[in-house]
């Protein structure tokens, strides 16, 4: 058994050489495996592009990743399409991103960009587009429907009743309506001139014949003695003589006698009291049908040509222009845009509840997303694909580097341990 060296011996100084010949080994080996890895991960990138030493290609060039992009690639495009996108997990994002809170916000954005490009550009197309449309929907497409309709017995049966029972059964005209309307009629209607040819033309000789033999048969005392001893005949006849030769003065005389008999004041009190609310429910009851039946005639033989007459004689363009114009300052229609953008979301989200699994095996194909993900990587420079791959695991990459460094470091220390113990 070699006994132990004493202390002193241990602390007697080494030259140089022995020194390295135990130190040279950690030193270098932390050395070759720090940069031997760090060399490795380069290469793993760099060269990016293949070298050539005259016509023979050097070996290691390009690096692994370049080498190998297009089937790195195809390889990334399978796994994300194999697990992580799934046509399970594509659902799941579709009903996430497609809560009915995130639709209805992205239709009601959806409705207010239209609703201010058709105000952009109201003066121009969107006029002219909404003008053929209302041509051809009130000259064109609602003759043909009404056309159709008035062949039915029901048609605006309830409508029609309506205005009836509100509007003209409860029509009575008013104290100034009347005075007008009285003062109308015996103006224009009933003049002197007109009632004085009206008398000219009623007093016939045969009328008067028959007036004067007819109050000699029937009156009796006194007036009998009158009819039998001087008789009508000569009065009528004087008085249509007088009618036709002094016009001017019978028209006088028919006039002062409407004063005096209170013509206009009659005709206005008349015309107050008039109302079908007097009538009897019979006679009302065959009036109210009445009317009813000849609306839906004359729209039946006469609706078309009205409606047809009525579209050639507007302007529809400007009544376009009119309704955008009323677009931009209706509060009906932006208080009602929230509301509608709910309705359809709503609509939406009960379609894809049901349809959702088959949307999402057609979109799959459509978007091609595998071939996106190939063609993206393809098209990656080595320099840009080497940046993203550090950016994500930089430190894990080091990491390797440093344990390379550390085991070549180990490696030398065992190395000289194990001089030292020889």
């Amino acid at each position: 058994m070699i006994a132990p060296l004493p202390l002193i011996t241990l602390l007697v100084p080494v030259d140089l050489s022995t020194l390295w010949l135990f130190l040279g080994p950690p030193v270098v080996g932390g050395v070759i495996g720090y940069f031997t890895n760090d060399i490795a991960i380069k290469m793993l990138f760099r060269p990016y592009r293949a070298l050539y030493l005259g016509k023979q290609r050097i070996p290691f060039t390009p690096g692994l990743i370049p080498r190998n992009q297009e089937r790195l690639a195809k390889r990334i495009s399978d796994t994300i399409m194999g697990s992580l996108l799934t046509p399970e997990e594509l659902q799941n994002l579709a009903r996430r991103l497609l809560q009915t809170e995130r639709v209805q916000a992205a239709i009601l954005w959806l409705l207010q960009l239209a609703i201010e490009q058709v105000q952009e550009s109201k003066e121009q197309k969107t006029a002219k587009i909404l003008g053929n449309i209302l041509r051809d929907l009130f000259g064109q497409s609602l003759p043909r429907l009404l056309r159709v309709l008035a062949r039915q017995e029901e048609f605006l049966e309830d409508q029609l009743n309506h205005i009836f029972d509100q509007v003209i059964l409860e029509f009575q005209l008013t104290e100034d309506q009347a005075e007008k309307l009285s003062e109308w009629l015996i103006q224009t209607v009933i003049p002197p001139d007109v009632l004085r040819q009206t008398l000219v033309d009623f007093l016939t000789d045969r009328n008067i014949q028959v007036i004067d033999e007819g109050f000699r048969e029937k009156t009796s005392g006194t007036y009998w003695v009158v009819a039998n001893l001087f008789g009508v005949r000569n009065t009528l006849t004087r008085l249509r003589t007088f009618c036709l030769d002094e016009k001017e003065a019978s028209n006088s005389v028919l006039s002062e006698l409407m004063f005096s008999l209170g013509v206009k004041q009659r005709f206005k009190e008349w015309m107050q009291n008039v109302s079908l609310q007097n009538l009897p429910v019979s006679t009302v009851r065959q009036l109210r049908k009445t009317m009813r039946d000849s609306t839906r005639h004359y729209l039946q033989d006469r609706g078309s040509e009205v409606l047809q007459g009525l579209s050639e004689s507007v302007d529809w363009e400007n009544v376009a222009s009119v309704v955008l114009n009323r677009l931009q300052s209706s509060e009906a229609v932006n208080s009602s845009l929230e509301l509608v953008s709910e309705e359809l979301a709503l609509i939406l989200e009960r379609y894809l509840e049901k349809d959702l699994e088959n949307i999402v095996a057609q979109v799959i194909p459509i978007l091609n997303i595998d071939q996106v993900i190939v063609d993206r990587v393809r098209a990656t420079s080595p320099a840009d694909l080497e940046a993203a791959i550090n950016g994500i695991v930089r430190s894990e990459l080091q990491a390797i580097v440093n344990l390379g460094g550390v085991l070549g470091l180990l490696i030398g220390a065992l190395q000289s341990a194990s001089l030292l113990l020889r």
